[in-house]
């Protein structure tokens, strides 16, 4: 008998384990083709080839000439590639994000995931039911009701009568719509209609929950009780997959992250990693430094000129002290500038700011240097906000992202995985407290 209970009890564990970790959504080589300004090909004929072709256990004959998903191209055709070669896979519970420039095809994978459109070619496999909220007023009927929009939610995920009721009061409530409930949602603002959407999505129980970039319609109380909810979801064994341009939500949400960019993976990873690669890209080449010449071409106005500015040493380790260096030049009436910095992290999030009072009198310049002390900066990518301001503190001029450089760690660039956490990280003194 002990022999049989020890086995009962093993199975029932790994069978446990193994659901934990089954995936839920495996994507394996997905295509997805437009053709640009038409539905389909574009014609009868197009069609016809394009079957032709298939029945003949042929080349489909409009892959060879679709372009690369790039917006920034006029291309040379009429077809274009919004999705490539896409392969990944989704664990049940986990929440992975999705994150790119706009056009990237982050959209359009979603909507081929929640079967809004079909892909070219290629294999989805899910495992479960899908809510998708893709954009403001999906699955919604605008002549229904709050209420009837409710029911009819829940009857398109195959859920009873009784079952949307056992979570109507919890939908209501979370949405904070109860006023308006009996009211057709086309009289709803955009902020209403995507509360309820995604109280609706959340609260029916499917085991997949798609959230795209809608959450930003809401308000900024509303979001960080999605982000919430989202957590709660996750933590209930079902998955998240969320679309978002703010990295903020995607770091509190998120421990998986894909980055897309021209309708393929670039890359998929951990999320600090994945979020300072994006940075990266998106900043192209860090502006460490910069000097001007002549006076007409440097940044300012009639009354500064900000003649040069720089980081050194160049993309320094967190163990170096880090300079920034400014020259500014005092074309004003006020007989002294008062310098202001900002240093934001890689989330657009101020670490930290610092400023100095400069005695320059008009028509002179003056140059400054501040030093940064090695294990104060956290790694990743930092930007530098700068203010010139007279001595009365009436600002004059603004330099946004005037520098961007990039700190190391050695560990991490060694393989130490570990991120830590916070927009600085100094060190401290502890001392040892005797009983």
């Amino acid at each position: 008998m002990r022999l049989h209970a020890k086995i009962k009890i093993t199975l029932t564990l790994n069978s446990k384990f193994s659901t934990l970790y089954m995936e839920v959504i495996k994507v394996e080589n997905l295509y997805k083709q437009y053709r640009l300004g038409q539905v389909s090909t574009g014609s009868i004929a197009h069609d016809l080839n394009r079957w032709w072709h298939t029945v003949r256990g042929k080349e489909d004959p409009y892959e060879k000439i679709t372009d690369v998903n790039n917006r920034e191209d006029s291309g040379s055709n009429d077809y274009v590639w919004a999705l490539q070669d896409i392969n990944f896979s989704v664990k049940q519970g986990e929440v992975l994000g999705i994150i790119g420039r706009n056009g990237a095809g982050k959209s359009t994978l979603l909507k081929i995931l929640s079967k809004v459109t079909s892909p070219t070619k290629g294999n989805i496999k899910v495992k479960g039911r899908i809510a998708s909220l893709l954009e403001v007023g999906t699955g919604f009927h605008p002549e229904l009701t709050g209420r009837e929009n409710i029911f009819l939610n829940g009857a398109i995920l195959g859920m009873t009568k009784s079952e949307i009721r056992s979570k109507f009061d919890e939908i209501v409530a979370f949405s904070g719509v109860e006023k308006y409930i009996d009211t057709p949602v086309k009289r709803y603002s955009s902020g209403m209609y995507v509360r309820l959407a995604f109280a609706v999505a959340a609260h029916l129980e499917p085991e997949i929950l798609i959230v795209d970039e809608v959450l930003a319609v809401g308000d900024a109380e509303f979001q960080k009780k999605c982000l919430g909810k989202m957590k709660d979801v996750s933590g209930e064994g079902r998955t998240v997959l969320f679309v978002s341009h703010n990295m903020v939500s995607i770091q509190a949400l998120c421990d998986r992250v894909i980055l897309m960019e021209r309708g393929v993976i670039k890359i998929d990873d951990n999320c600090d990693f994945v979020i300072n690669e994006y940075i990266k890209i998106n900043s192209s080449e860090l502006k460490q430094n910069f000097n001007y010449l002549s006076l007409e071409e440097a940044p300012g106005n009639e009354m500064v000129r900000i003649i040069s500015m720089k980081v050194f040493p160049e993309n320094p380790f967190i163990t170096q002290d880090v300079f920034i260096e400014i020259e500014i030049l005092n074309n004003s009436h006020y007989d002294g500038l008062y310098i202001a910095l900002d240093f934001l992290n890689n989330q657009e999030i101020i670490a930290f700011g610092t400023s100095v009072d400069l005695d320059v009198t008009t028509g002179k310049s003056m140059k400054a240097r501040c030093k940064i002390p090695k294990h104060f900066l956290n790694d990743g990518i930092h930007t530098i906000n700068c203010y010139v301001n007279s001595n009365t503190k009436a600002l004059l001029y603004t330099l946004r992202e005037a520098l961007a450089f990039d700190v190391k760690d050695e560990k991490r660039e060694l393989g130490y995985l570990g991120k830590v956490n916070g927009v600085v990280r100094p060190i401290l003194n502890w001392e040892m407290v005797k009983k």
